[in-house]
């Protein structure tokens, strides 16, 4: 690798001004003229019309420039918590990330959300505290909301002067003429060698303690925090500096074999597909023919562009490190690993959708059209996990809330033309099996077929998911026919008895036999969805509800109040905290009974009440407070229409299947 390089992600809760710190750096980088404003809709890295007239940005936005010599590929996500996925994305290709909370609100409830994954994977993290000029600003405050609810490891390199006013401004209290006490005893507590110096009075050096900190925070050990008011450019170029001082570089290395990462996609009407990846290891030209790991095939590059403010400059050959958008790749799908593998890491997860919505044209001949519009708003946001009931001409997309929804019914007005309308959204249940049976498939007719399956169905632990395995001897059923058999658990398993998704159980093939002439693959695709939900109907099936974790803070004398809510919601909660005239209360709630909440108690409290939620995890609930959904499309218990529609031999009605 020729240049050192930086992949930044900047990451907030919305309106903690990420968008407008990006607008900043892109400035001071020489890449735009003058910074855009996010709430005039001027900002380069919000180039959707909604992310303008809404002034928040919706899809990460990623640019490219230089500062001190290294380039650094900057981030903007979304701060919004129905976008998640996006920011996920986002997190698998960062070498650092800039958190950034506001001086008036302070942490945030996704801001706590975003931190966790940042933990969890270990990315290198500068604490950005903005707005320090607001009305209302305390960084003091928020320092010690970060100690108390993020972290202790922090080193506080700045102090502010004049919170809360047009004029505030920044102080250094890291640099060779001011070695503060508190930040030297915070990084030898890192270093033994130091930590020992320190105690026995030694003279320390500033580039000593400085390399240490490098160091500590390259390793997750240490969180710089620095601040300002980034519309105004305060503190923005100490930000830049601390970035390139203290983060790590990309180390991937040009002549390691080719290793690349799917981030993002994206359709444009005049340039096609294109695909957002991240160069781990080795380098990429154009006309370069690429492996597709994930998908086992071969693609060739047309051409290779570089993100910049919103538009592309062409390249014609990206190195280890760097990010590019790329041409030609048309099966490349978010996630794909493409070459080697080496140094990608492995998916992180903040939040999963908990709703989903059927979506219906205005105009019935726009139908085929939101079919297709939907279909490419789901390969750039795979989340949405878009499905297309054709027999019943429903489509159906999975959110995370009612923002998304407004988004993208404007996205499909202003990019695709299309007025759409949205049902009420259901919460997505799932389902377990009750008890351990039997499901049994033979498919041997109309030959030339033959497939003969059993399983064995168990309920598993809560949150398991799916474990299979199978004690079927190859001699009864060949390996490539048994592969099959799991290749197909998963979809099959797409719709049970109640018609949600089933998960935490144990399938195990446990008898089974193929035919020397008359079986081949696509036997078993068909025995195995019939086998299943055999199965669950001998099983049984009790519905799954999405839980959410929940932490209130309000003034005690709303104690009364809130728990009765939570226990009229189905709630459950640990012992309150009450401290100085206020109150915290942690514990769980059911989506689908709490999903008003936030505004109820925001308007009972008067503002004065915080919530903070994330997705906890999936418990049993009865019959009567889970909903079932008819089966979509054709059921394989009704086996001679399952068939028949399985060896394409039934086309009325489906046309496309």
């Amino acid at each position: 690798m020729n240049k050192s390089i930086i992949n930044t992600g900047i990451l907030a809760h919305v309106d903690a001004g990420k968008t407008t710190l990006t607008e900043s750096f892109l400035y001071l980088g020489g890449i735009i003229s003058t910074p855009g404003n996010v709430d005039k809709g001027t900002a380069q890295s919000d180039f959707l019309d909604i992310e303008k007239e809404r002034g928040i940005s919706v899809r990460s936005a990623t640019s490219t420039f230089f500062w001190e010599d290294v380039q650094i590929n900057l981030i903007d996500t979304p701060g919004h918590i129905d976008f998640s996925a996006d920011v996920e994305r986002s997190l698998r290709i960062l070498d650092a990330a800039v958190l950034v909370i506001s001086a008036v609100e302070g942490v945030q409830a996704h801001t706590e959300n975003i931190w966790l994954a940042l933990k969890e994977h270990n990315i290198p993290t500068i604490i950005f505290i903005n707005k320090i000029d607001r009305i209302g600003a305390d960084t003091q405050k928020v320092l010690t909301e970060i100690r108390n609810e993020l972290s202790e490891n922090i080193v506080v390199l700045q102090q502010s002067n004049n919170d809360g006013e047009a004029e505030a401004t920044i102080l250094s209290r890291w640099n060779k003429e001011n070695i503060t006490e508190e930040i030297t005893e915070s990084i030898a507590n890192q270093n033994d060698v130091i930590l020992e110096k320190y105690l026995d009075d030694q003279k320390l050096t500033f580039d000593e303690l400085d390399n240490e900190l490098k160091s500590a925070t390259g390793k997750f050990r240490l969180l710089p925090i620095l601040m300002g008011a980034a519309k105004n450019l305060v503190g923005v170029k100490e930000l830049l500096d601390a970035i390139v001082s203290y983060m790590p570089k990309a180390i991937g290395k040009d002549e390691n074999p080719f290793s690349a990462l799917v981030f993002r996609i994206d359709y444009d009407k005049k340039l096609g597909k294109i695909v957002g990846i991240k160069l781990f290891n080795g380098q990429l030209s154009a006309k370069d023919i690429i492996r597709n790991k994930t998908q086992e095939k071969d693609e060739k590059v047309n051409q290779i562009k570089r993100y910049r403010a919103g538009k592309f400059e062409d390249c014609s050959i990206i190195k280890a490190g760097d990010i590019a958008a790329i041409f030609g790749l048309k099966n490349a799908q978010i996630g794909d690993v493409l070459g080697s593998g080496d140094l990608v890491p492995e998916e992180v997860k903040l939040n999963s959708p908990l709703l989903t919505v059927q979506v219906k044209a205005e105009k019935d001949n726009d139908y085929p059209a939101l079919a297709e519009a939907l279909r490419i708003l789901s390969a750039e946001d795979p989340a949405l996990e878009f499905e297309w009931l054709r027999e019943d001409k429903e489509l159906h997309v999975k959110i995370m809330g009612w923002i998304q929804i407004e988004v993208i019914e404007k996205i499909l007005e202003q990019r695709f033309n299309i007025k759409a309308k949205f049902d009420d959204p259901t919460v997505i249940y799932k389902e377990s099996p009750k008890t351990t049976a039997e499901g049994f498939a033979r498919y041997w007719m109309p030959k030339p077929c033959w497939a003969i399956i059993k399983l064995k169905i168990e309920p598993g632990d809560p949150g398991s998911g799916v474990v299979y395995k199978s004690e079927v001897s190859v001699n009864d059923i060949q390996k490539k026919y048994q592969n099959e058999v799991e290749r197909t658990i998963n979809k099959a398993l797409k719709q049970g008895t109640k018609g949600w998704e089933v998960t935490d159980l144990k399938i195990t093939l446990i008898e089974g036999e193929d035919h020397t002439v008359h079986s081949n693959p696509g036997d078993f695709i068909i025995a195995t969805p019939m086998a299943i939900i055999n199965g669950l109907v001998n099983t049984g099936t009790k519905f799954l509800e999405p839980i959410i974790w929940f932490r209130i803070t309000a003034p005690d004398e709303l104690l009364g109040t809130i728990t009765s809510d939570i226990i009229n919601m189905r709630g459950t909660f640990e012992s309150p905290i009450i401290q100085n005239g206020k109150f915290t209360l942690e514990g769980t709630i059911p989506v689908a009974s709490s999903m008003e909440y936030p505004v109820k108690l925001s308007s009972r409290s008067g503002g004065r009440a915080k919530i903070k939620t994330r997705f906890h995890s999936y418990k049993e609930c009865s019959e009567e407070l889970g909903v079932t959904k008819p089966f979509k499309g054709i059921s394989p218990l009704d086996e001679a229409k399952y068939i028949l529609k399985a060896r394409k031999a039934l086309t009325e009605g489906i046309k496309g299947w």
